[in-house]
Order: C-alpha cells, then structure tokens, then sequence
C-alpha cells in the first residue's frame, strides 16, 4: 500500500513539473498579402501560402490597372510624379492577428507597385515581421527592401525573395530554399558560399554574360569583372557591369552595377536580377 502510495506520488509530481515546465514557442501567426496586376506575383504569392498553410488576401485598386501595357506606364507615373497614389479596398484580415506579414508585389519604377505605397499609408504594420517578395523585369528587389526599411521604421524587414518574371518556373525550387534558409519551413539546405574577391573577366566569362543578357532591351552593359560560386546543379556568377552607350540618347557618365547570371548544367546561362 505504502509502495503504491509512492508511486501516486511520483506520478503527480511528474505531471506538475510537466504542466509547469517551459511550454513550446507559439508558431508565428502568418499572412500573404499581396498585389498582382498579371498574376505573375500571385503565382508567387500562392506558392507561399501553400508551403506554409498561411492565410492569404490580395490587395484590390478601387480602379484597376486594365489599360494596355502603355497606358499603365503611363497612369503609374503621372501617380507617382503627383504623390498620388491610387484607393484600394479594404482588407478583410486585421493585421493586428498576424506576426509575420509576407507582402509582395511586382517592381514599378525601380521599386513596390503604387499599390503597396497606398497600404503602407494607410495600414499598420507596427511591431510587424515584413518579408518581401516581388517579380520584376530585371530587378528592383534591394531598392524596394530599402524604401520599405524607410517607410516602416517600427517593422522589422526580413530579406526578401526576387525572382524575373521571363523564369517564374524556376520560382518553386527557389520558394522552397528561401523559406527553409529563413527558419519557415522545416527542412535543412546546404548553404552557399559567399563570392570570393572578382577578377576581370576573360574573354569566355564575358560569352557568358552576353549569353545571359542577350537582346534584353534594358540592358546595354559590357562585363567588366565577376565572381563566382558554385549552386546545386551549376554555377553563379555576379558580374560588375559599365553601361555602354547607345546610339541616338543622350551621352552620360558610364554606371556601374551588379547583374547575377545563373549558369546550370547543361542549360544556357540565364540573368537572374539586376541590381543598381
């Protein structure tokens, strides 16, 4: 009787030290929010949501961009010379039940789509975890990381994720490495190495990068020096680039800049993002 006694005894306190002891962090409450003209960003939008079972809204322009190509250009710019940004619908999910916000959007003018400048005015992500994610041309993802460091000084901005438009069918691999290196996903990857000091480039680095860039319209540059590293399947390259001139513009002082080509086993090299 005594040893059963005991043995109650045991049981009781183990369960109180049990009930007592420290409990396991609370998973991040998380929502994707996002705006896409094209669905090209929701594509990516909805890729997240799924790997992390996330809620997920879009953000809604009281007067849509449904003009042709040129007449969005040209409606997105008078906005942004006048500071005046257009009236988007109200969300549905309140920010205040959220930890983490992944917000995305694609690139206008070098940085977040007029859109998001409504929200940032009108909603508060103070206390926020902000990851960005965006589509683009070329780039714009690190300009548009600063200005939102800017404007939301009582957030937290994570580094973001950034993928062209011309390759979204590489965006699911590169999704799933982005979310695991940021503790979002469970799931180890093997990390990059980081570029060692660059160096000219030879004559068959410079084949690559014209490979890479191609007829791309907004960029008229010549391969100055690079870097590289190897990535599961192939090699990176970040190059230091000098815009050329071009024939019939006005003549300004050369620029210097980044652009990341991507060069995997046997498929030709491919620019990944531009970075100014």
């Amino acid at each position: 009787m005594k040893t059963l006694k005991h043995f109650l005894m045991a049981a009781l306190l183990l369960a109180v030290a049990v009930a007592c002891g420290p409990k396991a962090p609370k998973a991040p409450k998380i929502l994707v929010l996002y705006y896409s003209q094209t669905e090209t960003t929701k594509t990516v939008a909805e890729a997240i949501a799924t790997r992390l079972g996330a809620d997920i809204e879009a953000i809604a322009p009281v007067a849509p961009y449904n003009g042709t190509y040129q007449e969005t250009i040209e409606r997105g710019r008078k906005e942004l010379q006048e500071q005046s940004f257009p009236a988007i619908q109200p969300l549905t999910a309140a920010i205040s039940a959220y930890d983490v916000i992944f917000l995305g959007y694609p690139i206008w003018f070098g940085t977040y789509a007029n859109p998001i400048a409504t929200l940032l005015d009108e909603v508060d992500f103070s206390g926020k975890k902000i990851v960005p994610f965006c589509t683009f041309g070329s780039g714009g993802l690190e300009a548009s990381v600063r200005n939102l460091t800017a404007k939301l000084p009582e957030s937290t901005i994570l580094p973001g994720y950034g993928v062209r438009s011309a390759r979204i069918e590489a965006m699911p691999d590169e999704i799933d490495r982005f979310l695991k290196v940021g503790g979002f996903l469970a799931g180890e990857v093997e990390p990059l190495a980081d570029f060692p000091d660059a160096h000219p480039a030879s004559e068959a680095e410079a084949a690559i990068f014209d490979a890479a860039v191609g007829d791309y319209p907004m960029i008229h540059a010549t391969a100055a020096f690079v870097a590289d590293r190897a990535i599961p399947g192939g090699t990176e390259y970040c190059f230091t680039s000098i815009d050329l001139p071009r024939e019939g513009m006005p003549q300004r002082e050369p620029q210097e800049f980044k652009i990341y080509v991507t060069a995997l086993d046997g498929q030709p090299p491919v620019f990944t993002r531009v970075v100014r």
